[in-house]
């Protein structure tokens, strides 16, 4: 193996970063507006009045600060810093947009620009710059009314010195959302600056070619996060409304683009209108989703039953989504999860079965065991994942550790015995102990049962002489595994019938049964859920059934059904 030149690397595009910041900071170039800009970034009444108060909270760090400056503040956490550096904070205060709001908008604009204004500071980066020029510009009412002529001419001054950083940079940005942060941000600036029209068509250019190397022929991207491909959605909006706005033709490929995610983001949806939480994304923030799917004026669905290597079930106010592909690979691999075959259930508003999610908020150790196959709604053989990580490298000013071994293959097809429901695979265990896992999930038409069989074996002759090989070394106590699911942690669960099901309550009052067919032992843990725009993890339950493989294969079936007058009980395989 070669040796890693990442931390190398990194140096050289901070020092490259410096200098051509520094070069732009003795430009003096844009003198205002070409067309008056209207906001189109969408931000939290709760979390600007919180802002307003002193309480800062980002990247899963809270500090306290009444009347304090914002640049004043301490810096626990590269992360923290770069949400800072962003000003998507300025989304959150001009959702509340009084006086209060515009005081500490304006105050902390020019307090930027007073200290980092010249090139100075770790906000020179291509994908915060392009970040920050967006809310400068969406919220340059808001940023200057009341200002001297003075201020609006500093301010100027800036926005025009971080377009031309941003054109000569913005090629050093990693591929995927942080390069499309850059080329949307320098296209603003571009159309809406007077004296920077000419970064504007080379930077149309580049976001046409970006859309055809990262947007593939189903509308997702290679990370296959849906909450950062609803982020290069939202970004793609911008780009296209900007070009309409100044009276340009969108080029083709833009609005291609555009028109192959809408179908895909709705398929990745779930019946409460949130995102699948996979691969390091979230929910999405309140209302980014509707506005996104809306501004695109595409109202299809997809008809193919997989959208970026995940499967949507439907049946009737229920909604399941499966991760039914291979992980990222590469370098878009640096948040992605061990989460092969792993499913999140909601019941109408109420999800239900859930994955952790992304620790990344809450530190390096949360953000590692939110990667493992075990904080998914999957099977897990013990102390293992189906996707291993290998060592840490440099991505953007943070390490990550990128996924070394994945599953080869993962196939998911129609199970023709129910017509309705559909087998899942992957061999993701083969090298580590010749097990391959398959998992069959059946939705009900109604939406009110989930029926589901787990089976762990060795499927060809090399496996089972892996198995064979393993069992032996474990003193023929066989390959113990677990099967989880996460409940969200609004859910109520309690052992019921002599500890052989577990009942589970929605806030809706729907209770929902658990039940298993007795291959495995049945036990309710203790979980968390990792959840954006929080101080620490939220406490939640998992039901887990345990085992294992004795004979070159175990199967277990399960169900998930509303209670009833008669309930069905589950037939054994």
């Amino acid at each position: 193996m070669g040796k890693d030149t990442s931390g190398s690397t990194a140096k050289l595009d901070t020092a490259l970063n410096r200098l051509a910041a520094a070069r732009a900071g003795r430009a003096r170039p844009a003198t205002g507006f070409v067309s008056q800009p209207e906001p189109r970034t969408i931000g939290s009444f709760a979390k600007g009045r919180q802002l307003i108060q002193g309480n800062f909270l980002f990247a899963g760090f809270l500090i306290e600060g009444p009347g304090v400056n914002i640049w004043d503040l301490p810096m626990p956490d590269p992360a923290f810093e770069e949400a800072l550096q962003g000003c998507g904070w300025l989304d959150d205060l001009a959702a509340v947009g009084d006086r209060e709001a515009r005081i500490r908008a304006q105050d902390w604009v020019f307090g930027w620009i007073d200290r980092f204004g010249g090139g100075k500071g770790p906000g020179w980066t291509p994908d915060l710059t392009g970040r920050r020029l967006i809310r400068w510009i969406n919220h340059a009412i808001l940023l200057l009314n009341g200002r001297e002529r003075d201020d609006s001419d500093r301010f100027f001054r800036t926005l025009g010195q971080q377009t031309i950083f941003l054109s000569k940079r913005w090629t050093s940005t990693a591929p995927g959302l942080p390069r499309f942060e850059a080329l949307t941000g320098l296209i603003y600036a571009g159309l809406a600056l007077t004296g920077m029209e000419r970064h504007a068509a080379p930077a149309i250019e580049a976001l046409t070619k970006e859309c055809e190397a990262q947007i593939d022929a189903e509308g997702g991207l290679p990370t296959r996060c849906p909450e950062e491909l609803l982020e290069v959605l939202t970004l793609l909006n911008w780009a296209n409304e900007a070009l309409i706005t100044a009276g340009r033709t969108p080029p083709g490929a833009l609005r291609d683009s555009i028109s192959r995610i809408a179908p895909t983001l709705r398929a990745l949806r779930h019946s409460d209108g949130a995102l699948a939480r996979f691969h390091g994304g979230g929910r999405g923030l309140e209302g980014r989703l509707d506005a996104a799917l809306s501004a695109t004026g595409i109202r299809g669905v997809r008809r193919e039953p997989m959208a970026m290597g995940f499967v949507r079930m439907q049946g009737g106010r229920s909604s399941l989504i499966i991760d039914a592909a291979r992980p990222p690979q590469g370098l878009a691999s640096a948040n992605a999860h061990a989460s092969t075959l792993a499913f999140e259930l909601t019941s109408s508003r109420r999800p239900m079965i859930v994955n952790c999610g992304s620790g990344a908020h809450f530190g390096r150790d949360w953000h590692r065991a939110g990667r493992a196959t075990a904080s998914h709604s999957t099977l897990s053989i013990y102390g293992y994942s189906s996707s291993r990580l290998g060592p840490e490298r440099l991505f953007g000013r943070a390490p990550r550790a990128y996924l070394d071994k994945t599953p080869k293959d993962v196939w998911a097809r129609t199970d023709d015995a129910t017509e309705s429901g559909m087998i899942f695979g992957h061999d993701g265990y083969t090298e580590t102990h010749g097990m391959t896992h398959i998992r069959e999930l059946d939705l009900s038409t109604d939406g009110r049962e989930l029926r589901g069989r787990d089976t762990l074996g060795a499927m060809t002759p090399q496996d089972i002489a892996r198995f064979e090989q393993i069992f032996e070394r474990e003193g023929l106590r066989g390959i113990p595994f677990d099967i989880r699911f996460h409940l969200h942690p609004d859910c109520d669960a309690t052992l019921d019938m002599g500890g052989t099901a577990v009942s589970v309550a929605l806030r809706s009052g729907e209770i929902w049964v658990f039940r298993h067919d007795g291959v495995a032992d049945l036990a309710l843990e203790p979980s968390v859920y990792l959840e954006k725009g929080r101080i620490r993890p939220r406490a939640s339950l998992q039901i887990v059934l345990s085992s294992k493989v004795l004979d070159r294969a175990c199967q277990i079936g399960w169900t998930f059904s509303q209670a009833r007058d008669n309930p069905s009980a589950i037939v054994a395989p």
